[in-house]
């Protein structure tokens, strides 16, 4: 791809937001944040409110209790019945549903931009009126449970990746998987929901975003009348636990039954909220990308198609989280190579990249791929919208959406060769190896053949 495609897309930002009226930010007495981002393009909205609550917020004992909660509000209020949310929002010609991560769970439904009323009503209702009865409660922890055990349990590299992070992190919230320990499923309780509900679900500890052809006045409105009379918590968020310095390279083999063996390797970065420097997050998301950005990225080009030591390989980073996180590889060698071949050839790309700085057109093809990427995302109203939520909800400040593909156009090939030798070191690495085991027969048919994972979507 060439300069001008860089210039082009860079150009194309300030104009778009100058064609899109801005981001309009409200706050209600009771402590409500809401962010309306118009856009005028269809007669459809989106409307997420997220909440700054995930399982890095739980501690021992009662890890997966958000995820949990987040499948109970769909279980009724002492308004709606079980599912009757799900129900009015398909009658009204829209979809809802809700996720959880580690820093935040979040609920949205796209709608008709005549509809919002609806989503307000319902959300509104459920933020602090949730009926959490006993035999619903019941229900709902099988259903966690069995997802647990088909999505983790039953998965060899979904189980590898859980005790990967539990051996990455010594005292991080990150070390616990969202979906819980499966010891602290077996003996939550339905007074645990109700104190973790009434504690965390109020307004003054969620955003609302609404995104789409709508009036922000109208939005500020409508919130006010749904949301305004709900009454604040006395929130008291847990006290942080730092990650200590690793004191070296990490490692851990994982014995079970699966079909090929599987690499994991990550390194403790930071976050944007607590990098030394404000660009090294930006550049270690071009340095993922430049390794592993499709098929022409380095991972792809010498390890799966050159050298073929790799039956895939990935590598990721991810710049906005609460706490600092990993810069992530894994992958699956090829038929007749080992995980340990795998290992050498990726911490040989990786030596490869702290050696050799990387070369001006290899950086403008990657960045021009990336930027290109992030503008073309602006086209989903679900995107912006969450965007949006994200920042705000770990911490952060909105507006970072509107300098993002400016940080990423900034990056240097001396910032990228930097990070990598500041990051991408030994002492900050920790490694699992999937050792796979004989399978019997209803688990080889069941066995996946691509990377498994871990769905926080109910």
């Amino acid at each position: 791809m060439s300069r001008g495609l860089i210039v082009v897309c860079l150009c194309l930002l300030p104009l778009v937001a100058a064609a899109a009226p801005p981001v309009q930010e409200r706050q209600l007495a009771n402590g409500l944040r809401i962010l309306v981002k118009p856009d005028q393009r269809a007669p459809i909205l989106t409307s997420q409110i997220w909440y700054r609550i995930g399982s890095s917020y739980e501690y021992g004992g009662i890890t997966g209790i958000s995820h949990l909660l987040e499948h109970m509000m769909f279980q009724g209020t002492e308004r709606f019945g079980p599912n009757e949310s799900s129900r009015l929002v398909a009658e009204n010609g829209g979809e809802e549903n809700a996720f959880t991560g580690r820093d935040y769970t979040a609920y949205y439904q796209n709608l008709a931009n005549d509809r919002l009323a609806v989503a307000f009503e319902l959300e509104s209702d459920r933020m602090r009126n949730l009926t959490l009865g006993e035999k619903e409660f019941a229900k709902e922890l099988e259903v966690v449970k069995e997802e647990r055990r088909m999505r983790t349990d039953d998965d060899p590299q979904a189980l590898t990746y859980e005790r990967f992070m539990a051996a990455a992190y010594d005292a991080s919230p990150y070390r616990n998987p969202v979906i819980g320990w499966p010891s602290d499923l077996e003996q939550l309780t339905a007074a645990d929901l109700r104190d973790w509900y009434r504690l965390w679900y109020a307004p003054n500890n969620a955003t609302l975003v609404v995104a789409g052809d709508v009036d922000p006045e109208q939005v500020f409105a409508l919130a006010e009348k749904y949301f305004g009379p709900l009454k604040a918590e006395n929130l008291a968020p847990p006290k942080a636990r730092a990650e200590p310095p690793q004191l070296g390279e990490k490692r851990l083999r994982v014995k079970a039954p699966a079909k090929e063996p599987y690499l994991l390797m990550g390194y403790k970065t930071p976050s944007v909220a607590g990098a030394d420097e404000p660009w090294e997050p930006y550049a270690l998301e071009i340095l993922s990308s430049i390794l592993d950005g499709g098929d022409s990225a380095r991972l792809a080009r010498e390890l799966v198609r050159g050298s073929q030591i790799a039956a895939s390989v990935n590598g990721a980073y991810t710049a906005f989280e609460r706490l600092p996180g990993l810069f992530l590889f894994d992958g699956v060698p090829a038929k007749g190579q080992t995980a340990e071949t795998l290992e050498q050839a990726v911490r040989e790309q990786i030596a490869r990249v702290q050696q050799e700085p990387v070369s001006n057109a290899e950086l403008e093809r990657v960045r021009t791929q990336v930027i290109a990427d992030k503008v073309y995302q602006q086209d989903s109203l679900f995107y912006q919208a969450m965007q949006l939520g994200q920042l705000e909800t770990i911490g952060l400040d909105w507006r970072l959406a509107d300098t993002y593909v400016e940080h990423l156009a900034a990056v240097t090939p001396e910032q990228i060769q930097a990070v990598a030798r500041k990051y991408l070191i030994p002492d900050r690495l920790t490694v699992a190896v999937l050792d796979p085991q004989p399978l019997d027969e209803q688990q080889a048919a069941k066995a996946p053949t691509t990377l498994g994972g871990q769905a926080n979507v109910r």
